[in-house]
């Protein structure tokens, strides 16, 4: 991986996960003309696994690390549909994150503000995106945070 997106992620000092492998009948990413819809990435990097309900069993400090793990999957299948050029995306268009929570959790966006952040982050101005950030009773394996990106490339 080289070029301008490559050169930022050295500079803030990550490293891309390797895309993760799907655990069910689905494909990590789609690209469709100039999109990539990235499947559902959940809170786990390498062997770092972001679990527990939030609000519940876990405090939002742990929720925003866990939505950031996410967003690291995202950016690592998204590296991978680019076939390592990251500087072909063009556009973060829109991130969907749904948080394990207890039913009086109502701070749901801020902890999406961990993934968003990160796009921010890596790719400036075009990694501003729509979003939504839901509540929901669980997530497969009693994960914190799940999140899916849709981004435009050349």
């Amino acid at each position: 991986m080289a070029g301008r997106v490559a050169a930022r992620l050295q500079e803030l000092g990550i490293n891309l996960p390797d895309a993760p492998k799907p655990v069910a009948n689905y494909v990590p990413f789609v690209i469709t003309g100039n999109l990539v819809f990235v499947s559902g990435q959940v809170s786990a990097v390498g062997a770092e696994k972001f679990i527990g309900k939030v609000g519940a069993e876990v405090d939002i400090n742990h929720a925003l690390k866990a939505a950031r793990a996410c967003a690291l999957a995202i950016l690592g299948q998204l590296n991978a549909a680019v076939e390592g050029n990251l500087d072909r995306v063009t556009r973060c268009v829109k991130l969907g994150g749904f948080v394990n929570c207890s039913p009086d959790f109502d701070q749901q966006p801020a902890v999406i503000n961990g993934a968003s952040d990160l796009m921010v982050e890596v790719f400036g101005e075009i990694g501003s995106h729509a979003r939504f950030a839901v509540g929901a009773p669980n997530l497969p394996f009693n994960y914190s945070v799940e999140i899916d990106a849709v981004f435009e490339i050349s």
